[in-house]
């Protein structure tokens, strides 16, 4: 009897290889309308919200191996909507995002890890007016169906990207930090 249970073992362990392989799932096909890059600061203590609201973001992610994952992220700095047409024209302004010669704030990931819980971190450099820094944005990733839903965010310093220059710069006026938030809804690649 022993001895069959040891050739039963051994022939399991040799047909393991055998076996197919777990399919990875890579998230890719972002959904531009479920998807969306807001921020919130404050402007003389009261807190403000606003959106950009357009954005080219590409990535490739498997929550299997998240170390492989990439994102590259264009945000339309034109497209912001600070929820005045007033705001809006200022804000795009040489002391704010410049927008006539820095139409685009760019991200790009350098590496992505696993934090547990369904909960990652992307460190990569974020570039805006000409001025890059680097930026680590955690995120938590959940299953909605067939579709990848990664909500995030991370507090950038404006004064680090030269955003509301000159008599803005104060940070009595608008605080200095903004908490970037993102919702970014993706598909498996077919």
């Amino acid at each position: 009897m022993q001895i069959h249970r040891s050739a039963a073992a051994l022939l399991a362990a040799l047909a393991l290889p055998l076996a197919p392989a777990a399919h990875a799932i890579e998230y890719s096909q972002v959904a531009a309308t479920a998807s969306r890059i807001d921020f919130s600061y404050k402007q003389m203590g009261v807190g403000m919200d606003g959106r950009f609201g357009k954005s080219d973001i590409q990535l490739a992610f498997d929550p299997a191996r998240p170390e492989a994952g990439r994102a590259s992220i264009e945000i339309d700095l034109v497209s912001i909507n600070t929820g005045s047409a007033e705001a809006n024209a200022e804000v795009a302004g040489k002391a704010w995002f410049d927008t006539a010669r820095h139409p685009k704030a760019v991200f790009r990931s350098t590496s992505v890890k696993a934090l547990g819980g369904n909960r990652f971190e992307a460190a990569g450099t974020l570039t805006i007016k000409g001025r890059s820094r680097d930026v680590v944005a955690p995120f938590s990733f959940a299953q909605q169906g067939a579709d990848g839903v990664f909500d995030g965010n991370f507090v950038i310093r404006r004064n680090d990207f030269g955003i509301g220059e000159g008599e803005w710069a104060d940070p009595s006026l608008v605080a200095n930090e903004i908490v970037v938030k993102f919702h970014v809804q993706a598909a498996a690649r077919k």
